[in-house]
């Protein structure tokens, strides 16, 4: 049998964390009852750097559950796609395929099943696609259509209304592993894996308890990492536009001659100004692109880690700092 190991990443979710260990210990229960994944299979809360009592109730369900329930802690907030990737990472030496989801059971839990069907008919990656989105709000609805059409113009291959509910097989995090780049964006990295794919659809449900972690700010920072991780078109974009303005300025200087020499002269203050403002503002604009690059080029070339582990809970023994202690020891 096939050990499943389910990763949820937690950054302040002491409201909802029993519930989604309730409701994953279930969904791992059922599995195990039908023989679809061996015995030994659990799940990884993710502890991002929580202000809250996230972390000491991962500690109290791995105490109630040692053998079902499993924890990592990072020794700061270090975001969603970092955490995540802390997990699968240490998901990956202690089972055969792992599934990641949020802990605010948004996604459906029940879908996992058949992530799992389709993992055992040969597919290393299985994402979970919205069937709909008219729980959100229209502007959320809008802006994410707006989001993925803008990134399919950009050459990012994503999975429409696909965030990180997704199955992958263990050699499929395992060449996951090997993208070392400290700009993530896990959805647009998925499909580069390559391996047998496949999609399972569900609806997406109200928030069971606690507030979003992924504000406006947040959302617009992660779809700009996502292009500008994947695509330089908007620097291809900068520089049509500059020679756009550049045939126009001739034009423009081509009737400007023109309109000198027929006397047909009018003092042009205001488009001047216009003028100056627009080209100052399109300079600033070009820079300010030119330079998100390389503040990313800044980031990736120091080759900081991406995330520091500081604890682990596993199997009933505690991981800190390289050492091993089983319970009662520390």
């Amino acid at each position: 049998m096939d050990k499943l190991a389910i990763v949820v990443p937690c950054y302040n979710e002491e409201e909802v964390l029993k519930i989604a260990s309730k409701a994953l210990r279930d969904v791992l229960d059922d599995l195990i009852q039908k023989g679809k994944i061996s015995k030994d299979s659990f799940i990884l809360f993710v502890n991002d750097g929580s202000k809250d009592r996230t972390w000491e109730l991962i500690e109290e369900e791995h105490e109630a559950y040692p053998d079902k329930v499993c924890g990592v802690k990072l020794a700061g907030n270090v975001g969603h796609q970092f955490a995540l990737t802390a997990g699968l990472m240490t998901a990956k030496d202690m089972s055969d395929v792992t599934v990641s989801i949020d802990a605010d059971l948004q996604d459906d839990v029940n879908v996992i099943e058949e992530m799992i069907d389709k993992f055992h008919s040969g597919c290393d990656i299985v994402y979970g696609v919205r069937r709909e989105r008219k729980t959100d709000t229209f502007f959320k609805r809008t802006s994410a259509q707006m989001f993925y059409k803008l990134m399919s113009l950009m050459g990012v291959k994503t999975i429409y209304n696909h965030a990180d509910f997704r199955l992958m097989s263990r050699r499929a995090v395992e060449e996951f592993s090997k993208y070392k780049e400290t700009n993530l964006f896990l959805r647009g990295m998925m499909p580069l894996i390559g391996y047998q794919t496949d999609s399972v659809y569900y609806d997406r449900k109200e928030r069971v308890a606690g507030e979003s972690k992924y504000p406006l700010k947040k959302m617009l920072a992660l779809a700009f990492n996502g292009i500008s991780s994947f695509s330089v078109k908007p620097i291809s974009l900068i520089l049509g536009l500059g020679l756009f303005i550049i045939f126009a300025s001739a034009v423009a200087l081509v009737y400007a001659l023109v309109s000198y020499c027929t006397g047909h002269v009018v003092p042009g203050w205001t488009s001047l100004i216009l003028s100056i403002w627009f080209l100052g503002g399109l300079q600033l604009l070009a820079i300010g692109m030119v330079g998100q690059y390389i503040g990313k080029i800044y980031m990736e070339v120091k080759q900081r880690p991406r995330y520091n582990i500081e604890k682990i809970l596993s199997s009933g023994e505690i991981f800190t700092k390289g050492e091993i202690f089983t319970k009662g020891e520390k």
